[in-house]
């Protein structure tokens, strides 16, 4: 849902040729629901779905929509400095690619090229067009050069086929906005933090592993909601279905195995102010992985020799204490008893600043669903946030650790 605003805001609407484009109605609409000032425009291949008048008497405004007819100014020199935001949606594989290259040829590119505002592109493609190298390097292009991105989501596309290329929601690019026009007042800006998140698998053989059932949707929950609050995120997520939204701010790196977190958690510390240990790490390993599958008439086929693996919140913990006094620890907890007791236990024999509890079992905690967590610190008596969303947990927690560590800039 939009949330309500009085704001003096302007946006430039820029529209490209998608099938999409009939969703950018909607976006408009939205916005100035939200009291900005939206003004559109658009590429010749946009007008093939959409006319431009369609935008005009829903703005109140004249669409740019031609870099050849004199208005009496160079119109996309005055429109790149008259906006706080520049939204491309839906943003096709051609324009993207435009871009990146810094073609400019038409009202929206001319005008991203010129302006010095922030930008947000919506992608909107068939699947193959948004996998394709190609596409990838471009969007790499403009991440690196601070573009904001959003989307995009797996579904049923323009061809029928189903795939990853639709356009973000309406609700989505609107929110994305909001939180580039006015980031939320408890800040995290300037921070940069690893997350790990996710179960780890610890193999037994080439088919069978070690386990949990851990999806990572609340150290993804958390990740992301940083990124909307100013951080720098690098995200260390195990194996899991979930996948992060895409973000130039958050940077996800790939594991399995417990030793690969801990390798890949070691190499961020450098630069880090924060490490949140959300992850369900395995806390044992095989000794000795069979190389080929284990049969039930093999005679050891009963018996696994464990070995213990190296604890990464509480190596962690004290790197990056070594590296740098200000920096600040967040661990979770999931429990299947005493909550409390053990998360207070935890704090103190790991030293972390918080530490996030949670009940766990069947059909309880684990997964995407509503939750509820308990926070446990030193400065303050144990608060429990929720029965909400993971995504609005996030939101809760990052409230409660802003609120500690006195940032409210």
């Amino acid at each position: 849902m939009v949330p309500e605003c009085c704001d003096g805001s302007r946006v430039l609407l820029g529209v490209s040729g998608s099938i999409a484009v009939y969703k950018a109605i909607e976006v408009t609409r939205k916005l100035q629901q939200a009291q900005i000032r939206v003004q559109v425009a658009m590429t010749s291949s946009a007008q093939q779905f959409v006319t431009s008048l369609t935008f005009q008497a829903i703005t109140g405004h004249p669409v740019f929509d031609d870099l050849w007819v004199s208005k009496g100014r160079i119109e996309h020199v005055e429109q790149s400095h008259d906006m706080d935001l520049l939204i491309v949606a839906p943003a096709s594989a051609n324009i993207l690619a435009k871009m990146a290259t810094g073609l400019a040829d038409d009202p929206v590119t001319t005008t991203a090229l010129s302006t010095r505002a922030h930008i947000l592109v919506a992608p909107a493609m068939e699947d193959g067009m948004w996998r394709h190298p190609a596409t990838q390097h471009n969007m790499q292009i403009l991440r690196d050069r601070g573009v904001w991105v959003v989307g995009p989501t797996e579904g049923v596309l323009a061809s029928g086929r189903v795939g990853l290329g639709r356009m973000a929601s309406p609700d989505e690019i609107v929110d994305a906005a909001l939180h580039i026009l006015h980031p939320p007042p408890l800040s995290l800006k300037g921070d940069r933090i690893v997350v790990t998140a996710g179960p780890t698998q610890e193999m037994i053989d080439p088919v069978r592993m070690l386990s949990n059932r851990s999806t990572g949707a609340m150290g993804i929950a958390l990740s992301e909601e940083a990124v909307r609050r100013g951080a720098q995120v690098c995200l260390v997520l195990g194996p899991t279905h979930l996948k992060p939204r895409d973000n130039n701010h958050l940077r996800v790196v790939r594991v399995e195995s417990a030793s690969e977190m801990l390798a890949a958690v070691q190499a961020e510390l450098a630069e880090c102010t924060m490490f949140v240990g959300a992850a369900a790490v395995s806390d044992f390993r095989i000794a000795n992985p069979r190389t080929s599958k284990w049969k039930r008439s093999d005679s050891e086929a009963t018996h696994l020799e464990l070995v213990e693996n190296t604890d990464i919140l509480k190596t962690a913990t004290a790197r990056l204490r070594a590296l740098r006094e200000d920096a600040w620890v967040m661990g979770f907890a999931a429990e299947t008893e005493d909550l409390e007791q053990h998360a207070r236990a935890k704090l103190e024999r790991k030293g972390c600043d918080v530490v996030i509890g949670n009940i766990v079992g069947p059909n309880r905690g684990f997964g995407e669903g509503r939750t509820e967590v308990l926070v446990v610190s030193r400065q303050q008596p144990a608060e429990v946030l929720g029965p909400a969303t993971k995504s609005e947990i996030g939101s809760l927690i990052w409230d409660k650790v802003a609120q500690m560590r006195g940032k409210f800039h």
